[in-house]
């Protein structure tokens, strides 16, 4: 079945699940939509199995089909480094790396490291998932990210974590808040304040919950929102107050909003490194992450 596969084929099943159009991807690969349909109707049949769903408004993966868009980009992918060649593989003159990371830890860990990282190998793309917690581990697990930097409550047995640094938290509030004066904050100062928080499927939201359910400490949780960024501008805009990871603060000198820290019990996150057990890193992966861990070892927790 393998030698039938045909790299257009997979091609066009990736982008047609990543627009969710016929149309859009036909444009892109230049190809009539009726083309098109018979790649994906002749990679199906290959494969005996349906992997997307057609409406005449929207064009969605199966469950089948959602489990092997990362396979079939991982096929695409070595397809592109073959013909790269096998010597520029070698001498990293070429490749590709993919890090899933936390929205929050991306600009923070990333950059600096990219940079370096950069011009010594310049010929090597740099591709980064920014994504929750949960959506970042199942990519590193299933080997759609060759490794990702995350959160150590999202973890499994089939990844290993090694620390980075420890991120607390803090309280977001506008500098002319009644609180932004008081020179130490206590749990009761937030009990009649609206507290903006993200949602009960954030790892830093159950974080928190378990910490403040373990003493007895209830806040007044008004305002839920699904990003960290989206509880930023809340409190910015005057709706309340946050406790969020002080690295997803702004710097100290932003026009409107500071940060406090928090009286005990001190809330917490570990940020590190996590690979699979199972996947193999390519060596240009693993150029990362020794250059990643030389730049951040010693904050090593």
């Amino acid at each position: 079945m393998l030698h039938r596969l045909e790299f257009l084929d997979l091609q066009a099943f990736i982008l047609v699940a990543e627009l969710g159009t016929f149309h859009e991807a036909a444009q892109r690969l230049h190809l009539s939509q009726p083309a098109l349909t018979r790649r994906i109707q002749k990679l199906e049949e290959l494969l005996e199995v349906e992997l997307l769903e057609r409406t005449t408004r929207r064009t969605r993966l199966t469950p089948i089909g959602a489990d092997f868009l990362p396979r079939a980009r991982r096929m695409l992918e070595e397809y592109e480094s073959s013909i790269l060649g096998i010597r520029e593989l070698v001498t990293h003159q070429k490749g590709t790396v993919t890090i899933a990371c936390l929205p929050t830890a991306a600009f923070y860990f990333l950059p600096s490291v990219i940079r370096v990282f950069s011009e010594a190998w310049p010929g090597i793309r740099i591709r980064i998932l920014d994504v929750s917690a949960n959506e970042g581990l199942e990519k590193v697990i299933n080997g759609e990210a060759d490794f990702g930097i995350n959160m150590i409550s999202a973890q499994s047995s089939e990844v290993r974590f090694t620390p980075l640094l420890r991120d607390p938290f803090v309280l977001a509030l506008r500098s002319d808040h009644p609180l932004a004066s008081k020179k130490q904050i206590e749990w009761s100062d937030l009990e009649d304040v609206r507290l903006i928080t993200v949602s009960r499927d954030s790892g830093n939201r159950t974080l928190l919950d378990n910490a403040l359910s373990a003493e007895g400490i209830h806040l007044n949780s008004f305002y839920e929102v699904q990003h960290l960024s989206t509880s930023l501008g809340l409190v910015e805009s005057g709706l309340g107050v946050a406790i969020l990871p002080r690295m997803t603060m702004p710097g100290p000198d932003h026009d409107t909003l500071c940060s406090r820290d928090l009286p005990e019990p001190r809330i917490q996150r570990s940020i590190g490194l996590v690979r699979s057990n199972s996947h193999s890193l390519s060596s240009t992966a693993q150029l990362f992450i020794d250059l990643l861990l030389e730049h951040w070892g010693k904050e090593t927790v």
